[in-house]
């Protein structure tokens, strides 16, 4: 259930990716970031004016949200976004471990105006040679030692 300051953050990030669209600054997508009802990020997708394929509205806006936060997670954070995320977002949204997602359009939505992510989920579950891009593994007696390095560190940051 959403309350009130949700669907006015909800509102904010639909007219963020409307006014990105509007300013040709890239897709129509837009993201806002709140803690304590305060906005500490936000961003719009800025792919094709930045030439950039991660600048997603989501992953920006966790960019910025992180900066001023100064930390690599977003504990106690509300991200809300114009678009249900995609599935790279989706893997950045985890990372970062917000409290929750608000999100306006669907991934059908956005796939009816062209942006079709589908076949990304469906790819995740093919074999590395079923891919559309050939993933193949390079086996060797030390690619598992920057792993082993890790695991004995003992001054490391846990994420």
């Amino acid at each position: 259930m959403l309350n009130e300051k949700d669907k006015e953050f909800i509102q904010m990030a639909i007219e963020l990716a409307q006014q990105n669209v509007e300013n040709n600054n890239g897709g129509p997508f837009g993201c806002i970031i709140v803690k304590n009802n305060q906005i500490i990020g936000k961003g719009a997708n800025s792919v094709t004016s930045e030439n950039d394929p991660t600048a997603h509205a989501e992953v920006v806006a966790i960019r910025n949200a992180c900066k001023n936060l100064k930390s690599f997670q977003l504990e106690g954070c509300s991200l809300y976004t114009s678009c249900e995320p995609c599935p790279m977002c989706l893997g950045a949204i985890y990372w970062a471990r917000p409290t929750k997602v608000v999100f306006a359009a669907t991934k059908i939505d956005a796939a009816s105006a062209g942006f079709d992510d589908d076949f990304i989920y469906k790819e995740i579950n093919l074999s590395y040679n079923e891919r559309k891009i050939p993933f193949i593994q390079y086996e060797s007696d030390n690619q598992i030692l920057p792993f082993e390095k890790w695991k004995d560190k003992t001054d490391k940051t846990d994420y």
